[in-house]
C-alpha cells in the first residue's frame, strides 16, 4: 500500500463516471488555434478529450517550462482521454508526454459565452489524472463549459533543478507552469466551444487546491482567471529552495547519484520508483510541490496573496471535519504520533505538531487529539491562514466545512467530492445525500455562475469577515455558523513540509 499511495489515493476520491455510450454517437467539429478537433457528443454534452495544450514535455523539452503546442494538418481526433502524467509505485504508470486536456461543453457557439470551470485533480502532487472527475456533472444540466486537465506530476513537476543549468531554473514549478499554459490556451481557445475567458473559474481539491492556489503566489498567472474554489488546500504546499534540494538529494540518494545533473538522464521508470520509495507512503503527501525559485515565486507567498486585492476576485475555501483520518487510516503510526513520525510527515516543522498534540492529548485523549490536531496542521490552519489574508485583502471570500459521514463519525478528507460533482443520474445517494448534494452543487454552480453562493437551509451564506469567522457548515442540517475560534499555530512556518538542510 505505501509504495501505490498515489494510486489508492486517486481511486479513494476521483469519481470515474461509468456513461453507457452509445457506439454510434454523433461526432462534432471546431476549430482552434492548432486546427480543427473532433469530439463527441455523449447525452446532452459535447465532449473533446486528450487536446494537447502544449508540446510534449519530452527529449529536449523534458524538465523545461511547457511550450506552446504546434499545428496540424488534419482534423485532430479528440475522442479519448490523453495519457496521464507519469506516476505510480514500483512500476511506471503513464507517460511524460503528458500535457492535454478535456473539455464538456453543451455548445460550440462562439456566442454562447458561458461560464467556465477548469477543475484541477488532486493526488498528493504525485497522481491522478483529469479524466479522473467527470465534467457532465456540470456541463449537462448547469450550461458550465468544464474543462479537466493533466499536469506534470513528483520529479517532472516539481524537481528543483536551477543549480544544474540557467536553462532549468524553473523546473521545481514546471507543474505549476503546465497549469498556467492550459489557462492560456483556454483564453484563446474557449470561445470555440461556447465559453467566455472572461469568467473562468479554478477549482482544486487536495493537491489541486494547493496548486491552484499557487496561482496567487506568481505574477504569471495575473489575467488567466477571475476567481477560485479551493476544497481542502492552500498555499502550504510551496516550499523553499533549501527544502526542494533536500528532498531531490533524498531521490538521489536512492538512486545512487552523486550529481543532480544525473537526474536528466535517468529513466521515468527508475525516478518514478525511486520517487516511490522516499515518499513512503502516504507520509510524502508534502513532499513535492512548487518552489520559491525567485523566479515563477518568489519570497513568501502570503506577502503576495495580500497584494491580491481586486475587488472583483471571488473566492470559495474550505476543508473537511476531519481531514486526518483518512492518512491516519494509511499510516497507523499517526494514531499515537512521536517525534519520528512526524519528522517523517512534517520534516522540521514537526515540533510544532508534537506540542500541539501532547498539549491536546492531556485534555482529550491520545486518538482524538491526533484526529483533531493532525487535520489543524494538515489543512484547517491553511486554509484559514488564506482565508484571513484574502478577506483582509479586500477580497470577496465564502469558507465553508464540509462534517457530513452517514454513520455520523464526521467527514474525512475528499468526502466532499461526490456531492459537489453531484450528478442525479449516476449515484446511489439515499434522500439526505441527494438533499445535500443537490444543495452543494446549487451553491458551487451559483458561484461559477459569478453570483453569490446562495442560501444555505433558507439563510444566507455569509462573506468571511477576517477574524469573524463566519462560515457554513454543510451538515444532513446545513447552516451557517460563527465559530468560536480557529486554531493557528503563529510560530509554524507558512509551508506545511520543511526541511532545513
Amino acid at each position: 500500500m505505501k509504495n501505490n499511495i498515489c494510486r489508492v489515493i486517486a481511486c479513494a476520491f476521483l469519481l470515474m463516471a461509468s456513461f453507457n455510450l452509445n457506439t454510434s454517437a454523433q461526432t462534432v467539429t471546431t476549430k482552434i488555434s492548432g486546427g480543427w478537433i473532433k469530439g463527441i457528443e455523449e447525452g446532452p454534452t459535447l465532449v473533446f478529450k486528450g487536446i494537447p495544450y502544449a508540446k510534449a514535455p519530452v527529449g529536449p523539452l523534458r524538465f523545461m517550462p511547457p511550450q506552446p503546442p504546434s499545428p496540424w494538418k488534419d482534423t485532430l481526433s479528440c475522442q479519448k482521454f490523453g495519457r496521464m502524467a507519469a506516476q505510480g509505485g514500483t512500476e511506471l504508470k503513464g507517460s511524460e508526454d503528458c500535457l492535454s486536456l478535456n473539455v464538456y461543453t453543451p455548445t460550440t457557439d462562439r456566442n454562447a459565452r458561458l461560464p467556465v470551470l477548469v477543475w484541477v485533480h488532486g493526488g498528493s502532487l504525485t497522481g491522478g489524472s483529469g479524466m479522473g472527475m467527470n465534467g457532465h456533472a456540470f456541463a449537462d444540466d448547469d450550461s458550465v463549459v468544464t474543462v479537466t486537465i493533466n499536469y506534470r506530476l513528483g520529479v517532472f513537476g516539481f524537481m528543483y533543478l536551477g543549480d544544474v543549468d540557467k536553462a532549468y531554473k524553473t523546473s521545481g514549478n514546471n507543474g505549476l507552469l503546465d497549469l498556467i499554459m492550459a489557462l492560456k490556451w483556454i483564453k484563446q481557445n474557449i470561445a470555440a466551444m461556447g465559453g467566455d475567458a472572461s469568467r473562468v473559474t479554478v477549482m482544486g481539491e487536495s493537491a489541486g487546491a494547493k496548486l491552484t492556489s499557487s496561482l496567487l503566489a506568481t505574477p504569471l498567472a495575473k489575467g488567466y482567471y477571475y476567481q477560485q474554489v479551493l476544497e481542502s488546500g492552500g498555499v502550504q504546499c510551496i516550499r523553499d529552495s533549501v527544502t526542494a534540494k533536500a528532498i531531490r538529494q533524498r531521490l538521489m540518494n536512492e538512486l545512487g547519484v552523486s550529481k543532480p545533473a544525473e537526474l536528466l538522464h535517468i529513466s521515468a521508470e527508475k525516478l518514478i520508483a525511486a520517487q516511490s520509495k522516499i515518499a513512503n507512503g502516504a507520509q510524502g503527501t508534502n513532499y513535492w510541490g512548487p518552489v520559491s525559485d525567485g523566479l515563477v515565486i518568489d519570497g513568501d507567498a502570503y506577502k503576495a496573496v495580500q497584494k491580491v486585492n481586486n475587488n472583483k476576485a471571488r473566492f470559495i475555501i474550505g476543508t473537511n471535519k476531519f481531514e486526518s483520518k483518512m492518512f491516519m487510516g494509511f499510516d497507523k503510526r499517526l494514531n499515537k504520533p512521536d517525534s519520528t513520525v512526524l519528522y517523517g510527515w512534517f520534516g522540521d516543522n514537526y515540533p510544532y505538531v508534537l506540542t500541539a498534540y501532547q498539549t491536546e492529548a492531556k485534555k482529550t485523549g491520545a486518538d482524538s487529539a491526533a484526529l483533531k490536531v493532525l487535520t489543524q496542521y494538515m489543512y484547517q490552519m491553511h486554509s484559514y491562514r488564506l482565508a484571513n489574508k484574502l478577506a483582509q485583502a479586500g477580497n470577496h471570500v465564502w469558507v465553508y466545512r464540509f462534517d457530513y459521514k452517514s454513520d455520523g463519525t464526521g467527514a474525512t478528507h475528499a468526502d466532499e467530492l461526490a456531492y459537489l460533482w453531484f450528478n442525479p443520474r449516476q449515484n446511489k445517494f439515499n434522500d439526505t445525500e441527494k438533499q445535500l448534494a443537490a444543495q452543494m452543487h446549487h451553491n458551487w454552480v451559483n458561484f461559477i455562475k459569478g453570483q453569490v453562493p446562495g442560501e444555505v437551509s433558507g439563510k444566507t451564506w455569509p462573506h468571511f469577515v477576517a477574524g469573524e469567522n463566519n462560515i457554513v457548515v454543510f451538515d444532513a442540517v446545513s447552516a451557517p455558523v460563527q465559530l468560536s475560534s480557529v486554531y493557528n499555530d503563529n510560530a509554524s512556518p507558512s509551508a506545511c513540509f520543511v526541511l532545513k538542510r
